[in-house]
């Protein structure tokens, strides 16, 4: 599936040493899932980590969740290992760490050739080479990694992230000028859901497709922050019909609830409706 006419509302870290975890996401309401075999993997499970990941793959059963793969650093021992690994699995993503600039993605494109790439934005240099790394022929995706980026930039934890603007926005400009998906980073406080709304909610309105989850417990709340509402699909379908009743007439602008419709205002009311759509065909299928 062509991965920007899918949702990536809710994208989950599942560790690749952890069986059950797994073999739970198979049945998770979760539109993504990051396999992970850098950060949640300890140093003496990074092989057999490797193992039981590429097993679960093969095995299959995640249905039409979007699979990705966070391997390891190339500057790692584990790295090379892990794309070899991957080389034509059953996936949909290769997920590269700490991406700093375009020669990263090189590095990574020369071993494994056949598979979509993804960066994660997780320092200063990946920033400020956000715009070159996403115009990668390669690049389908971008991921905040705002833990390490908070660390990297020695900024204060903020529930407004107000230090971490930029940034975020500095992403989402360079996913969107190369057409690509961008997906914002975690909420740590993961029992705290009043504060993992409010920031899925900031990531939606700064123009992010989705929001990374370290547990289960949060994936319906980012589901709902990222999906249209009842309110933006009926206005969205309102939109549409009273600019096609005044085009027909001859007319290009018309008016809902008191505000002026042009054009431009119907491209964005057919992407809230297409995208209410795919969101109900994936929901259908689960």
């Amino acid at each position: 599936m062509d991965q920007n006419a899918r949702p990536w509302r809710s994208v989950l870290y599942i560790p690749g040493s952890k069986e059950r975890a797994l073999d739970k996401a198979r049945g998770l309401a979760v539109d993504a899932i990051i396999f992970d075999l850098e950060d949640a993997v300890a140093v003496e499970e990074k092989a057999a980590a490797r193992r039981l990941l590429a097993r679960t793959l093969a095995e299959g059963g995640f249905g039409q969740r979007a699979r990705l793969v966070r391997v390891n650093g190339l500057d790692s021992p584990w790295g090379a290992d892990d794309l070899a690994a991957f080389a034509g699995a059953p996936l949909d993503a290769i997920l590269i760490p700490k991406v700093g600039a375009v020669s990263d993605v090189d590095a990574v494109a020369k071993r494994i050739p056949d598979v979509p790439l993804w960066a994660m934005i997780e320092t200063p240099q990946g920033v400020v080479n956000a715009a070159g790394i996403a115009a990668h022929p390669r690049m389908a995706g971008l991921v905040m990694g705002t833990n390490d980026l908070a660390k990297e930039l020695k900024c204060r934890n903020r529930p407004d992230r107000m230090p971490m603007l930029a940034a975020l926005q500095q992403a989402v400009l360079a996913a969107r000028a190369a057409g690509i998906v961008v997906v914002d980073g975690v909420y740590n406080a993961f029992k705290d859901d009043d504060g993992l709304r409010a920031e899925c909610n900031q990531g939606r309105d700064i123009g992010f497709d989705g929001k990374t989850l370290i547990h289960p417990a949060q994936i319906s709340i980012a589901n709902a922050a990222f999906a249209p509402t009842e309110a933006e699909i009926d206005l969205a379908r309102r939109q549409i019909e009273a600019y096609e009743a005044v085009e027909a007439k001859g007319q290009g602008v018309a008016v809902v609830d008191g505000r002026i419709v042009e054009n431009l205002h119907i491209v964005t009311a057919r992407e809230t409706l297409a995208r209410a759509e795919l969101i109900a065909k994936l929901e259908r299928s689960e």
